[in-house]
């Protein structure tokens, strides 16, 4: 697996974007490592390659946004305070618009939820609040309600995603989410270097005109700036729109901004290879494993390095699903369903290619048992746990306890649950369309190390590395873990294989119906 992360995270794989000479390298790549271990090509015609058409989009840096309004006037510098684009697929997107402070941004009517409170947002800018609104527990008021929004744990409603998609359905003309460390689970650095060079998005019939004018993210201090200005306190605000008594507040000022595009089309690839399964009923039903072979390419400068070289992120959990595959082509019967193993592109783009694949699956989805996806390998050295984001959610559970028991590990739950974990990589994809999946992340209790030094690397790595060119083989690595780990989920997806069983959703699960759904129309043939 070293050996894999070495040469995909290296200079001459230029940090693995899509679209570049990194990605020519990174397939090409896959494609002989696929064919010398023997395994099939899993697109049905013959090839590795599922072609995924990206659109790239440039917004020109030089952009200003001016704020203005009660006699004065803020101009925040571009990346130091704020990062702004359109995933509209034209040359100019011009806002000229009120402002409107929207709390969280959440409509969520089982949770007796609206920001919006009947007010008509169309073509206003919208700011909102990261993560889920933090509701106090009635019985302990130290303690967020387990009964809405998840307690702790953030449910997509917490996620960016969400706020713009919610912003764009309500006809806003833009929004801007005010970042927080603390509560996005990763730095300012993360924001400015993800979204202040190319960014992609599926090519789309309609250019995205549905998508807003105006996305784009503000430090907390030019928020509070923002605020100010406006005659506001930030923080009572934040603190009343944690309550649902909350309503939109017109902060009386005007957010105007021109951002130029440049454009460019390109063909990106899913990588797919396949092991046929040796049952002859089964083996038209599939478990696959993902892991994302994309990162950010040559980018913003950092410490005199421009070349992001995503080693864990993700050039590990890639090496992982290659020598996953390499034993199962060893076994001497292969399990009795199908075993597909796909490379995404366009994951750090929002999921681009595990989403293109989902909703463009070259197999039925209603014959995919589970996705098992790979984000991260852990390089630290063998641990007593493995983290399992999601516990709860599906019969995976036991199958994943029962592979970690043999192992003399326990399972355990997401020690970061506020930080959603399970919306922010390529599984998601799957779960959204219904398909149960094996989301896993490093565990925390190292052998051989105090109590604590687990999340301590894991706060680490986010601080320093994550999305930034020093994402780097160390020194220190020590490839046990990642051997432990990758023994594991090669356990998990073989039972799930040659199991007569498929996984299912738990009752109460937010996937459950869209399985059920595509279940039943699979039976009837509707």
């Amino acid at each position: 697996m070293l050996a894999d992360i070495r040469t995909l995270s290296s200079d001459e794989f230029e940090g693995r974007g899509p679209g570049s000479k990194g990605e020519e390298l990174t397939i090409q790549y896959l494609q002989n490592q696929f064919r010398s271990t023997g395994l099939q090509p899993g697109i049905p015609d013959g090839t590795y390659l599922q072609a995924v058409r990206l659109v790239g989009i440039t917004a020109d840096p030089p952009m200003k946004l001016s704020l203005n309004g009660h006699g004065r006037s803020l101009g925040p510098k571009f990346r130091s305070d704020f990062v702004a684009w359109t995933k509209r697929m034209v040359d100019t997107s011009a806002v000229d618009a009120d402002i409107i402070f929207v709390g969280y941004g959440v409509q969520a009517p089982e949770f007796q939820w609206d920001d919006f409170k009947g007010v008509n947002v169309r073509g206003k800018v919208l700011v909102v609040l990261i993560n889920d609104p933090p509701v106090p527990d009635p019985q302990n008021p130290g303690q967020l309600d387990p009964k809405v929004f998840g307690g702790k744990a953030m449910t997509y409603y917490g996620r960016w995603t969400y706020k713009f998609e919610k912003a764009a359905e309500l006809g806003a003309a833009g929004c801007l989410i005010v970042h927080r460390t603390d509560r996005a689970g990763y730095p300012w650095e993360v924001v400015h270097n993800s979204w202040s060079s190319e960014q992609f998005d599926l090519e789309s019939p309609d250019k995205n005109m549905n998508r807003l004018a105006l996305e784009g993210w503000v430090t907390h201090e030019t928020a509070d700036k923002l605020f100010r200005m406006a005659g506001f306190d930030l923080a009572k605000l934040t603190a009343s729109a944690a309550t649902r008594d909350f309503r939109p507040v017109p902060l009386g000022l005007r957010a105007k901004i021109t951002i130029h595009n440049r454009l460019r089309t390109i063909d990106s690839h899913n990588v797919i290879a396949r092991l046929t399964g040796s049952d002859p009923k089964l083996k038209d039903s599939y478990v696959i494993y993902t892991a994302h072979w994309d990162h950010f390419g040559i980018g913003p400068e950092v410490n005199g390095d421009r070349i992001y070289h995503g080693a864990i992120d993700n050039a590990s959990g890639t090496a992982a699903l290659l020598e996953i595959a390499r034993a199962y082509k060893q076994l001497k019967t292969a399990p009795r369903r199908s075993i597909l193993f796909l490379s995404v592109t366009a994951e750090e783009q929002g999921l681009l290619g595990s989403r293109y694949y989902a909703e463009h699956p070259l197999y039925p989805l209603a014959r995919t048992a589970m996705d098992i996806n790979m984000d991260g390998m852990n390089v630290h050295g063998r641990t007593r746990d493995i983290v399992m984001i999601g516990l709860g959610n599906s019969s995976l559970d036991e199958v994943v306890a029962d592979a970690a028991r043999e192992q003399g590990r326990i399972v355990k739950p997401d020690p970061e649950p506020e930080k959603g974990y399970f919306y922010r990589s390529d599984h998601f994809s799957f779960s959204k369309e219904g398909v149960p999946a094996f989301d896993p992340d490093w565990g925390i209790d190292f052998i051989g190390r105090p109590e604590g030094w687990g999340l301590d690397v894991r706060q680490k790595y986010t601080a320093e590395n994550y999305h930034k060119p020093s994402d780097k083989i160390q020194g220190d690595w020590n490839m046990s873990g990642a051997v432990q780990d990758a023994q594991l989920y090669f356990l998990v997806g073989y039972r799930v294989a040659n199991s007569d069983i498929m996984p299912e959703w738990k009752p109460g699960t937010e996937f459950k119906a869209k399985r059920d759904a595509m279940l039943r129309s699979a039976q009837t043939g509707n």
